[in-house]
């Protein structure tokens, strides 16, 4: 029983983490506060060029090319990341305001943003090697997803907040040059050095995940601690925590089912069906808190907009992680082999 617990304690490590950050905010929040002695301006500064750097090292592009010829699966999931998933968060907040007039403008932030953000690299592939699914595709349109990612989501994030009609989050042409420096070019400047580290870097991924994970962590407890000190949770309470987690599940849902749709319409076989499912629905947490941060780093309701997706990562997780245990002893019965 105990080695059971510490398994699970194990894999599940991470979002275990992210509820105990915030926690810890709530109990002391003076440390990573604005001003705050942890000094989190500059750590996040640091802290994001080490996460970007490290996801160029991590990022397996000698392996994309096995996968480059299948482009009727790459559009659909670009597509699907970039086009149809952000028209899905754009209708999705239209009706929020109608069944949930008083919804803070900051969860709807929180779930635009969340709908534009790049697909996973590891777990998507992962997930599709483990139900029998077209890996080497996806690799090729994950990674691509993450690297036009990290200028096209701020630009989606500027459009779409927006055509929302709210407020904008600043003047983008500062944004842009901030996020090249902070986050494109040590990316790049991974990419750059994997041939030369890559072996290195693959058998220690463990604790380039770690490395990566607790950076996450301590931003995720920063802006915490924000909101904490500036009392919006006594504004909003449990009740919009649910209510959060509530829209999640349907947004989930919703575009599961399209996905479902386009791969039917598409004559997709099963594999590629497989690779276009994990590749489209997942939502990356390792670049979407740090893009936050630069985003929307000077709002004190920055904990409201990282809500969505930080309930949105475990949940993918745990359904994603069963459907693809029951597609590997199962098969696919709803699509079927073209």
């Amino acid at each position: 029983m105990s080695y059971q617990l510490s398994s699970w304690i194990k894999t599940n490590g991470f979002i275990l983490g992210l509820f105990g950050v915030v926690l810890l905010a709530f109990l002391f929040p003076d440390p990573a506060a604005r001003h705050g002695w942890l000094h989190p301006d500059l750590v996040q500064n640091i802290g994001i060029a080490l996460i970007l750097f490290l996801q160029g090292v991590s990022m397996p592009l000698e392996k994309v090319k096995e996968g480059a010829g299948n482009w009727k699966l790459h559009v659909i999931i670009q597509s699907f990341t970039f086009l149809i998933f952000p028209l899905v968060g754009l209708g999705f907040g239209f009706v929020l305001q109608r069944i949930w007039p008083d919804e803070p403008p900051a969860v709807r932030d929180g779930f635009l943003y969340l709908c534009v953000l790049p697909s996973t690299v590891s777990t998507s592939v992962v997930l599709t090697s483990v139900a029998g699914g077209n890996t080497a595709a996806a690799i090729l349109s994950a990674a691509f997803s993450n690297i036009v990612g990290v200028i096209l989501t701020p630009l989606l994030v500027s459009l779409l907040i927006h055509a929302s009609g709210q407020a904008g989050s600043g003047s983008l042409g500062p944004l842009l040059l901030n996020i090249t420096m902070l986050t494109l070019l040590p990316f790049a400047g991974g990419v750059g050095l994997r041939p030369f580290v890559r072996l290195w870097v693959d058998a220690n991924k463990k604790w380039v995940n770690r490395i990566s994970n607790t950076v996450i962590l301590f931003f995720v407890y920063s802006a915490f601690c924000d909101s904490v000190k500036e009392r919006i949770w006594h504004e909003f309470g449990l009740l919009l925590t649910l209510q959060i987690l509530l829209c999640v599940v349907a947004l989930f849902g919703a575009v599961s089912l399209l996905i479902y749709l386009a791969s039917h319409l598409a004559r997709l076989n099963r594999e590629d069906a497989i690779a276009c499912y994990f590749c489209s629905v997942k939502k990356t947490l390792a670049m979407g808190v740090p893009l936050a941060m630069l985003i929307f780093g000077s709002r004190t309701d920055l904990s409201l907009i990282l809500l969505p997706i930080m309930f949105y990562h475990p949940f993918q997780l745990l359904t994603n992680g069963i459907l693809a245990n029951h597609w590997a002893k199962h098969g696919v019965s709803s699509i079927k082999n073209r």
